[in-house]
């Protein structure tokens, strides 16, 4: 079986693309686990200037694969432990992150978009965190949105569920270019060249910086996170709801 996650490097430039287009890239246990280990593996690679995270097939992440652990609700939660802890990772990198949006970003899948330093998607992407429609609290995603948009916006967003498109997710700052589809690839790789000329130490240490002031390296508020929406997703409320979405 192929590897759900693949990596390439090309003039500086990281391609990390999750590869489970038959499943929107859905975020499998097996997923979270190649890519968290992907991304530690670029922590010290002085030859990688800029990273790209990327989907296979139409969809950037659909979110958490819950209904593969339907039956095992403890399960559910080591998978939005780990999905906290690839979070972090990503967070960490020393280099500018572009995440590319062709097509689904939802809940766990918008939370790697916002995590990143960058998001490039189109109007007719489909984004968003419908966790609370599902009984499900969205606090592992919570921090990185809070930090992208701002505490109000996010919490409206939150609050509220649903989704959007990518031009409107573009217009509330959840993605930071918005491109018609045909020039996705070439906005994407011209915005990840453009970051890949600047000064290499210049802009690892305004990464750091920023994510000091912004309070990123706060490991342990994230994985309290991870550890709210871990009991919410075991409860009846979300067990009941999820059943009746698979029609179990």
């Amino acid at each position: 079986m192929s590897t759900p996650v693949s990596l390439n490097v090309t003039d500086g430039i990281a391609r990390v693309c999750m590869r489970r287009p038959e499943a929107r890239n859905a975020l499998s246990k097996d997923l979270i686990t190649h890519l968290r280990s992907t991304i530690e593996a670029l922590q010290s690679r002085a030859d990688v200037r800029v990273v790209i995270l990327e989907g296979d097939g139409k969809s950037f992440c659909a979110g958490m694969d819950l209904k593969a652990v339907a039956t095992d609700p403890v399960a559910m939660g080591d998978m939005l432990r780990a999905l906290a802890e690839t979070s972090l990772a990503i967070r960490k990198l020393p280099m500018p992150t572009i995440a590319k949006v062709q097509g689904a970003a939802i809940g766990g899948g918008c939370g790697l978009m916002v995590v990143c330093d960058f998001g490039v998607t189109h109007p007719e992407a489909k984004v968003g965190y419908p966790e609370v429609d599902l009984g499900i609290c969205p606090a592992v995603v919570a921090p990185w949105l809070v930090k992208k948009i701002g505490a109000g916006p996010a919490r409206a967003m939150l609050l509220l569920g649903g989704t959007m498109s990518g031009a409107e997710g573009h217009a509330k700052g959840i993605a930071s270019h918005c491109v018609p589809l045909d020039q996705l690839e070439a906005a994407t790789m011209a915005l990840a060249t453009g970051l890949a000329k600047g000064g290499s130490l210049a802009i690892r240490e305004t990464k750091r910086w920023l994510s000091v002031l912004d309070g990123s390296n706060d490991d342990a508020a994230i994985r309290e996170a991870a550890e709210i929406s871990a009991r919410i997703i075991q409860g009846g409320e979300a067990q009941e709801r999820l059943a009746k979405l698979w029609g179990t």
